[in-house]
């Protein structure tokens, strides 16, 4: 492709600002190594006049969370006039909240938990469904913020005022069924789905800090699993992107009940703008597709162009 000038935006102010700084750090190397002129801007409230001075050809977003995931970064870049990676403010909007995403893909067979958005005042008069439930905020990602409340858990019965946990963060809650079983995710480039892979934790669950800390995760990838399961997820992943209009990459991440079979195979979220450290599922998975780093990230970038 011919040597562009790639804006990369990263960090701004949420919970995965850290996360954030390492992908568009690593984004911004692999554009470099490749010959492409990388402006790093550590997104602030003064954002649009750094973009309108730096004047690229085109916008890596690299952020993660709100504003940058939720279609407010999105809405500005269109009104700017410039070209960016990743999905667009319809998309963005809707596949940040999680309520959203079900209203548009369960009528089309996709497979979610059954939930309901519960304000966290309420978990101190009494639990919401039967435990063992999931809590987590409506409109965030990386697993921030999850909990997992259980008959025997700490978190007290009710839940405890007093007790940390994402209802002393968090006004409103989307609670869920818990779902025993197996952590997949699938990543989805350029309109194909690249593999399924199984996440280990080595304790607890998959949450942020077992996401982004090194070796407190084995990812296992191709998933050992059954070959209508991998398909069915990879089937699965493709018409989530489609159907939500997914852009660029994206990752869409399952829970598998394995004695239940394919029945017990549900989608979780999407997650438009899937991290790309070297702890990170797309570049990995991709890898295993014979596709190294730095042209992966000329290829989200083709996407946006």
């Amino acid at each position: 492709m011919r040597k562009l000038h790639v804006a990369v935006l990263m960090g701004g102010w949420s919970a995965e600002r850290e996360v954030s700084l390492v992908t568009g750090n690593g984004v911004a190397e692999a554009l470099e190594s490749r010959g492409h002129k990388a402006t790093r801007i550590d997104m602030g409230r003064d954002v649009a006049q750094r973009l309108a001075e730096a004047a690229p050809d085109v916008v890596f977003n690299a952020l993660h969370g709100t504003p940058g995931e939720d279609g407010t970064v999105q809405g500005m870049l269109d009104l700017m006039g410039l070209k960016y990676t990743h999905s667009g403010l319809e998309t963005s909007v809707i596949a940040i909240d999680k309520e959203l995403t079900k209203a548009v893909l369960v009528p089309h067979g996709i497979r979610m938990l059954a939930g309901e958005v519960v304000e966290s005042e309420s978990l101190y008069a009494g639990d919401p469904m039967a435990r063992p439930y999931v809590l987590k905020p409506v409109n965030e990602g990386s697993s921030v913020g999850v909990a997992i409340v259980t008959r025997d858990g700490n978190y007290g019965n009710p839940i405890g005022r007093d007790v940390e946990g994402p209802w002393l963060h968090f006004a409103r809650l989307l609670a869920e069924p818990f779902i025993k079983g197996r952590e997949l995710t699938v990543a989805v480039l350029d309109d194909a789905p690249l593999a399924v892979t199984e996440l280990r934790p080595k304790s607890g669950f998959y949450d942020y800090d077992a996401k982004y800390t090194d070796g407190m995760t084995e990812h296992v990838c191709p998933a050992d699993i059954p070959a209508e399961i991998r398909d069915s997820a990879l089937a699965m992943a493709l018409k989530a992107h489609r159907l939500l209009g997914c852009k660029g990459a994206s990752r869409a991440d399952f829970r598998w009940d394995d004695e239940q079979g394919e029945a017990g195979l549900y989608l979780l979220e999407i997650n438009t703008q899937p991290g790309m450290t070297p702890l990170s599922l797309v570049p990995e998975q991709a890898k295993a597709r014979g596709i190294d780093y730095p042209t992966l990230v000329e290829r989200i970038v083709e996407a946006a162009l």
